[in-house]
C-alpha cells in the first residue's frame, strides 16, 4: 500500500524525498538541501543530481536507511534522507550531467630530481581501496589493513630502495575527497600541500570507479604528478567489464598501472611507472585543466588574477586550486592563503564571484563544482568503461546483511558474536594459559634452587619472575581476543556494527560512527581515541573521546580472568562478558549526562559507507596476532618488567623493626628445639614445624605491611576499605596507572613471599588471601562482592598513562585528560561501592 501511494505521488509530481521511498524502489536525485557540510560530505559520496539511489533496507531499529549509490552501500538517517529530492526513473530528461571535458594539455616541465636518487612517494584513496595492502607490499611493513572507514589514521611512513632510488614512502589516510570534513581529511590535505611528494600513488577501487574518481578530479586540480593505482582490478575482470584504460590516460594525462595489492599483483609495475614520472620519462604524463564550465572558469580566472598580484605567492602551489577552493568557500583556505601581502582582497574577490554564481545558477558554488567534476568523470568513463550488462542479483554481501543487520536478528546477533569472542578468549585461552603457568612456576623453582638465599633470589624469583611471569600468562587471552577482533574488522563487519548501532547512539546525541572507535576500544583504548579522526563534528570527537576509556581493552581482560577465575570459576565468561557489556552501558550513559551538560553542540549528519563483506585470510588474522602479541610481549619487556621490579624494591625494604626481631627470636628457638627434639617425639615435631611456618608467614606479613609500599598503602586504605579493598590490592589500583596489566605483576609480587602459595598459581594465592588486621582479621578478602566491586573499579577507574596522554593529544587540550581522570576515578568509587552493597544481600 505504502509502495502504492509512493507510485501515485511520484506521478503527480508532488515533492518526493528519499526518506519517502521504500526499500526496493529506485529513484533519481533532483536536488540536495541542508548546510553547506551536510551537501558538500553527501555529495561527495556520490549523490549528486542525475544519479540513481536504490533503496535496500531499514536498520534493525528503522533508522538508518541503507541505500546503494554508484556501487557503493551508504546509509543515511532519516532526517537527512529527508534533505534529497528526488524523481522517478522515468522523469529524468532534465537530470543529465554536463561534460564539459578539459582545457588545456600542457606537458610537464621537467622536475628535478632529489640528490642521490631520492624520492618522496605519498599513497593516497579512498577507506577501502587497498592503499596500505599495497604500501605494505613494497615496504615489508605489516600495517593493519581493516575492511571499514579510519583504519589508518595517522600517517605511515617506510622506507624502501627499488631500482638504485631510495623512496621515502607515506600511506596517508582513507579519505573520499580534499575537503576538510573531518580531521583526517585535512591531515591529508595538508600533508600533500607541505610535504611536496615526488609522486603521488592515488590508489583506487577499479570495480568502483565513478565513485573513486571524484578525489582524483582533486588531485588533478593540485597539478601534482600522480600515478593512477587501478586496484582491485581481478574485480573487473571477474565482472566481465571493459576498461580503455590507455584510452582513459590520454583523457586525464595521469598515467595507470593495474594492480592487486592483496595479492602482490602489479607492485613492480606500478614502481616502474612512478620512476618514470619523476624522471618525467612517460609520454602520456600532462596536466590538464578540468573544464568547470563557461561561468564557473570565468570566477576561477577572476581569482587566479587577484593571487598572481601578490609579489610573494609561492609557486609551488596551484593557483587553480586554491581558487576552487576560495570559491567552494573553505575556510581552511583562508588559512593557507593569508601570507599573501594581498590576502583580504583575494578573498574578497571569491567571495563576489560566489554571490555572482549562485545568484545566477541558483545553486550553491559547492554544489556547482561537485556536478562539474561528477560530469567529467562521467564523460571520461563514457568513452572508456563500459560494464558488462547483467540482470541485477542480490549479492554475497546483501544475502549476508539481510542476517547480520536484520531486523530482528542484527542486535541480537551482535551480542551473540560479543558473547561467543569473550567466552572463547576465557575458555580456549584457559589451556595454553595453564600450560605458561606451569612454566612459570617450573621457571621459578630452579631459579629458587640455583640461588642463595637473599635478596638477589628474592627479586629474580619473587619480583621478576612473579611479577612479569603473572603477566605473561594471560597471552594466549590475548592472542585470542585480537583473532576475533581482526575477524570482525577484515569482514567488513565493523561497520555493520554502527549501522545497527545509530539508532541507539543517535537517542543520547551521538553518531553511529561513533560506535566504531568504542568498539576498537577492546583492542587498546590509544588507537581507538586516534579512530575518533574520522568523526566530522569537533563535540562528537571530543565525546566519543571523553567516553571511550570505558571500554574495556586488551590490558584489562588479564585482570577480569585472574580475578573472575579465581572467585567465579563456573561462570567465569559470562561475568567478563558482563563487564564488557558493563563498559558499553557506563559509556553511553556517560554520553548522555555529557551532551546534556557539557556538550550541547547539533550532531553531525550520518553518512557512512558499508563495505562489502570479504572473506578474511588466514595470513592476515595471523599477522594481526603475532603484531599484538610482539606488543604484548615488548610490553612486559619494559614498562610491565621495570613496574615489578621497583614494586617488589618498594615491598622488600626495609626488612626489619621491633616486632619482626621478636618472631625472629622466637622463629631461631623453635630452630633451636626442632635440632635438639628427638625424632620419636612425632607429635612434638608435627607441633613446632607448624608453629615454625606461622611464624614465617607472620615475618612475612610483618615485612610487607611496615615496608614503604605497605606504608603508601595503608596511607589509602581508609579510602577504599569501604568497598571492601585491602591496602594491597589499593597499591596495585595505584600502580595499573602506567599500564593495566601492571595490577597483575604488583599483586604477583606482593602474594609471590607468600610460603603458602608456592609452586601455585596467582589465582590460588588469591583464594587464600585474609585479612591480616583489624575487625575482618581471618575472613577472606577475595569474597564475591568484593571481586565484584573490584572488577568494576578496574573497568572504570583512571586510564593509563598513554590513553590519558592520547586524550590530551587529540582533545588538544590537558583540562580533557584532567576530566576524565577525576570523573573516572570518582564514577568507579561510587559503582563500586553501590555494587558490593548489592552484591552483599545475594552473596
Amino acid at each position: 500500500m505504502k509502495c502504492l501511494l509512493f507510485l501515485a505521488r511520484l506521478k503527480n509530481n508532488e515533492l518526493i524525498t528519499l526518506k519517502d521511498v521504500e526499500a526496493g524502489e529506485s529513484v533519481i536525485i533532483q536536488k540536495i538541501n541542508g548546510r553547506s557540510s551536510f551537501r558538500r560530505r553527501i555529495s561527495e559520496m556520490g549523490f549528486v543530481r542525475g544519479k540513481q539511489v536504490d533503496v535496500l533496507k531499514n536498520a534493525p531499529f528503522k533508522d538508518p536507511i541503507e541505500y546503494q549509490i554508484m556501487g557503493y552501500n551508504i546509509s543515511l538517517r532519516r532526517s537527512e534522507a529527508a534533505l534529497i529530492e528526488v524523481v522517478s526513473l522515468e522523469d529524468n530528461s532534465d537530470n543529465e550531467i554536463i561534460y564539459n571535458g578539459t582545457l588545456s594539455f600542457n606537458k610537464k616541465e621537467m622536475k628535478e630530481l632529489r640528490p642521490l636518487n631520492e624520492l618522496k612517494v605519498v599513497f593516497v584513496g579512498n577507506p577501502n581501496s587497498g592503499k596500505t595492502s599495497i604500501f605494505n607490499a613494497i615496504s615489508g611493513r605489516q600495517e593493519h589493513v581493516g575492511n571499514y572507514s579510519g583504519v589508518t589514521v595517522d600517517a605511515k611512513k617506510a622506507k624502501t630502495d627499488y631500482n638504485n632510488y631510495a623512496i621515502e614512502l607515506t600511506d596517508l589516510p582513507g579519505t573520499y575527497s580534499l575537503s576538510p570534513n573531518s580531521p583526517d581529511e585535512l591531515f591529508v590535505r595538508d600533508h600533500l600541500l607541505k610535504a611536496h611528494p615526488d609522486v603521488v600513488i592515488n590508489v583506487i577501487d577499479a570495480s568502483n570507479l565513478e565513485r573513486n574518481l571524484y578525489l582524483t578530479t582533486q588531485l588533478i586540480d593540485m597539478d601534482i604528478p600522480v600515478v593512477l593505482a587501478l586496484n582491485m582490478y581481478d574485480e573487473v575482470d571477474k565482472k566481465g567489464d571493459s576498461f580503455d584504460i590507455e584510452q582513459f590516460v590520454k583523457i586525464t594525462g595521469m598515467p595507470a598501472v593495474k594492480t592487486v595489492g592483496s595479492k602482490r599483483v602489479g607492485i613492480h609495475q606500478l614502481f616502474d611507472k612512478v620512476i618514470e614520472v619523476a624522471e618525467n620519462n612517460d609520454p602520456n604524463q600532462r596536466h590538464i585543466h578540468i573544464n568547470y564550465g563557461v561561468e564557473l572558469e570565468q570566477s576561477i580566472n577572476k581569482v587566479q588574477q587577484e593571487i598572481w598580484k601578490a609579489s610573494n605567492y609561492i609557486r609551488d602551489i596551484s593557483s587553480r586550486y586554491f581558487s576552487l577552493r576560495l570559491l567552494d568557500n573553505d575556510e581552511h583556505t583562508h588559512k593557507n592563503i593569508s601570507y599573501l601581502e594581498n590576502a583580504e582582497a583575494v578573498v574578497e574577490v571569491a567571495n563576489k564571484e560566489i554571490n555572482r554564481l549562485e545568484n545566477l545558477c541558483k545553486e550553491k558554488t559547492q554544489t556547482l563544482i561537485t556536478n562539474a567534476r561528477y560530469g567529467f568523470i562521467t564523460g571520461a568513463l563514457k568513452e572508456t568503461f563500459k560494464a558488462k550488462k547483467t540482470k541485477r542479483q542480490h549479492s554475497f554481501s546483501e544475502k549476508i546483511d539481510n542476517i547480520l543487520t536484520g531486523k530482528y536478528t542484527g542486535f541480537p546477533l551482535f551480542l551473540l558474536i560479543l558473547w561467543i569472542m569473550f567466552q572463547s578468549t576465557f575458555t580456549f585461552g584457559a589451556y595454553p594459559a595453564d600450560w605458561i603457568d606451569i612454566g612459570v612456576n617450573w621457571i621459578g623453582s630452579v631459579f629458587g634452587n640455583l640461588l642463595s638465599d637473599g635478596p638477589v633470589k628474592d627479586l629474580i624469583v619473587d619480583g621478576i619472575i612473579g611479577g612479569v611471569g603473572g603477566v605473561l600468562v594471560f597471552l594466549p587471552n590475548i592472542v585470542i581476543l585480537f583473532f576475533f577482533i581482526s575477524l570482525m574488522e577484515d569482514t567488513g563487519y565493523m561497520a555493520r556494527v554502527a549501522f545497527i548501532m545509530d539508532k541507539l547512539m543517535h537517542l543520547i546525541g551521538l553518531h553511529g560512527k561513533s560506535f566504531i572507535p568504542l568498539i576498537m576500544g577492546f583492542g587498546c583504548n590509544v588507537p581507538a581515541i586516534m579512530a575518533t579522526r574520522t568523526l566530522e563534528n569537533r563535540s562528537d570527537r571530543l565525546l566519543t573521546i571523553l567516553i571511550i576509556p570505558f571500554m574495556t581493552c586488551s590490558a584489562r581482560l588479564p585482570v577480569y580472568i585472574l580475578i573472575a577465575g579465581a572467585i567465579f570459576p563456573e561462570t567465569a565468561g559470562t561475568v567478563i562478558f558482563s563487564m564488557y557489556l558493563a563498559g558499553i552501558a557506563i559509556s553511553i550513559l556517560t554520553a548522555l549526562l555529557l551532551k546534556k551538560t557539557i556538550f550541547k553542540a547539533k550532531e553531525a549528519p550520518f553518512v557512512m559507507e558499508l563495505p562489502p563483506y570479504r572473506i578474511p585470510t588466514l595470513r592476515s588474522a595471523i599477522r594481526h596476532m603475532w603484531s599484538k602479541a610482539k606488543e604484548y610481549l615488548k610490553k612486559m619487556g619494559g614498562v610491565i618488567l621495570w613496574a615489578s621490579i621497583i614494586v617488589w624494591f618498594l615491598s622488600y625494604f626495609p626488612r626489619t623493626n621491633e616486632n619482626i626481631e621478636l618472631y625472629q627470636s622466637e622463629l631461631a628457638r623453635i630452630e633451636l628445639q626442632l635440632n635438639e627434639t628427638n625424632s620419636d617425639s612425632l607429635n612434638t615435631t608435627q607441633d613446632l614445624l607448624l608453629s615454625e611456618s606461622e611464624l614465617n608467614f607472620k615475618i612475612y606479613e610483618e615485612q610487607q605491611y611496615n615496608s614503604y609500599i605497605g606504608k603508601l598503602g595503608r596511607g589509602i586504605e581508609p579510602l577504599i576499605r569501604p568497598i571492601g579493598f585491602d591496602w594491597k590490592i589499593g597499591v596495585s589500583l595505584v600502580s595499573g596507572i602506567i599500564a593495566k596489566e601492571v595490577v597483575i605483576s604488583t599483586l604477583g609480587v606482593l602474594y609471590a613471599g607468600d610460603e603458602s602459595a608456592d609452586d601455585s598459581s596467582l589465582r590460588d594465592a588469591i583464594q587464600r588471601q585474609k585479612h591480616a588486621q583489624g575487625e575482618l582479621k581471618g575472613t577472606p578478602i577475595y569474597t564475591k562482592p568484593t571481586a565484584l566491586a573490584l572488577l568494576v573499579f578496574v573497568l572504570i577507574y583512571v586510564p593509563c598513562i598513554a590513553v590519558i596522554a592520547a586524550i590530551r593529544r587529540e582533545s588538544g587540550k590537558w583540562k580533557w585528560a584532567l576530566f576524565n581522570v577525576v570523573y573516572a576515578t570518582s564514577l568507579a568509587w561510587v559503582l563500586a561501592y553501590i555494587v558490593s552493597k548489592v552484591a552483599g544481600l545475594f552473596f
